[in-house]
């Protein structure tokens, strides 16, 4: 089977026997080296997701692997730079496995992601516009894969950890004909 397509798998929404294979799955992703400065490791990322109930973790699949992980969260925009927190979901913690890299699934799943968060928005009512993020200047991978799957730049962000950040942003596409 082919890398063309990816599913988000929500975490949140598996009963236990299905979340316990998939945070397994999870607990077997790997960084190339040198990531680790961008994102944390990936089981202690699903695990914070499933504790905070503003999280939504959900793991990236692709051809039947487990191929990545990114979580949304509700309220935190601030944390990327955007002027307010509540306005637009946070996309936190995404990574592609190591062995997944280089196939354009971060293009992909991150275009998956702004689709579930539009999901999550319905579900809740909640309000929100769209999906914000930061990526360090100095990951010319995610800003690209980020820029293809249809994020603006939204400006530098100066507050994180890791260096200088770009703060990009992706509106919901308006609700079509039902």
């Amino acid at each position: 089977m082919g890398t063309d397509w990816v599913w988000l798998i929500s975490l949140r929404d598996l009963d236990a026997d299905a979340r316990a294979i998939q945070v397994g799955a999870i607990a077997d992703m790997s960084l190339l080296p040198g990531q680790e400065r961008f994102v944390g490791e990936p089981l202690r990322m699903a695990l914070a997701g499933l504790a905070d109930e503003s999280r939504w973790p959900y793991m990236v699949e692709s051809g039947g692997d487990a191929a990545g992980l990114l979580t949304l969260q509700a309220g935190a925009a601030g944390l990327a730079g955007w002027p307010d927190d509540w306005s637009a979901w946070l996309l936190r913690g995404f990574l592609i496995d190591s062995r997944h890299q280089g196939k354009g699934l971060g293009t992909r799943a991150a275009a998956a992601a702004v689709e579930a968060a539009r999901k999550l928005t319905a579900r809740h009512q909640s309000g929100e516009s769209g999906v914000v993020l930061s990526v360090n200047e100095e990951n010319p991978a995610g800003l690209a894969a980020y820029r293809r799957a249809g994020f603006i730049d939204a400006g530098r962000y100066l507050g994180g950890d890791a260096g200088p950040q770009r703060t990009m942003f992706h509106a919901f596409a308006p609700a079509g004909p039902s």
